[in-house]
């Protein structure tokens, strides 16, 4: 399995992160694209550099290579992930505005009607933000903001993006551990809940 993942200049590179390391511990082979913002933000955030990023992927493709393999609908993956997604980039990918890797990349995406995931991490959100999310579903993207379940009751901010995270691998359709799945009656399969 192949999944190529970009990472923007938006908050939120933890789950970049821990997306990476998921995946690296699962062997799925991944192609990184990493903006020149998702860069900074990265190092700001985390304290991590592009090396750091090296060593969980398979390849880094630097975003400005519209060379690259990722750029062409013949180099096969089983879906992509923007993670963080500024609506910068959410804008472009809405308007086919292909102008890096990045953008261009997930435009090949939607055409070859492979997975799209776009996670955007904004907020509170005006009407094009919405208009271009809507826009893009309609197009087949999945829209995926890092949001969270609370009934798996997260005690840290890590179970919490570990969490969103495993909840990705499976929209990519990766089996996988990290996500506390949703039990009603946990230690009681046989008892539904009481109604009045």
């Amino acid at each position: 399995m192949r999944i190529v993942i970009a990472s923007t200049g938006a908050s939120g590179q933890c789950f970049f992160i821990k997306l990476l390391e998921q995946l690296h511990s699962l062997d799925v082979e991944t192609h990184v694209i990493l903006s020149d913002w998702g860069l900074w933000t990265l190092k700001h955030e985390t304290g991590l550099e592009k090396t750091d990023v090296a060593n969980l992927c398979h390849r880094i493709h630097a975003a400005e290579d519209l060379s690259a393999a990722p750029a062409s609908g013949s180099y096969p993956h089983d879906g992509m992930v923007v993670l963080p997604c500024s609506m910068k980039t959410l804008a472009a990918i809405a308007s086919s505005f292909a102008d890096n890797l990045i953008t261009r990349a997930a435009d090949v995406t939607l055409k070859e009607r492979r997975n799209l995931l776009l996670c955007p991490r904004e907020t509170p959100l005006h009407e094009i933000h919405l208009e271009h999310m809507l826009r893009l579903s309609r197009m087949g993207a999945l829209i995926m903001p890092p949001l969270p379940g609370f009934y798996g009751k997260p005690g840290t901010l890590e179970e919490f993006v570990e969490q969103f995270t495993g909840r990705v691998l499976d929209q990519l359709g990766i089996a996988n551990s990290y996500v506390t799945r949703w039990d009603p009656n946990p230690g009681n399969p046989d008892r539904g809940p009481s109604l009045p």
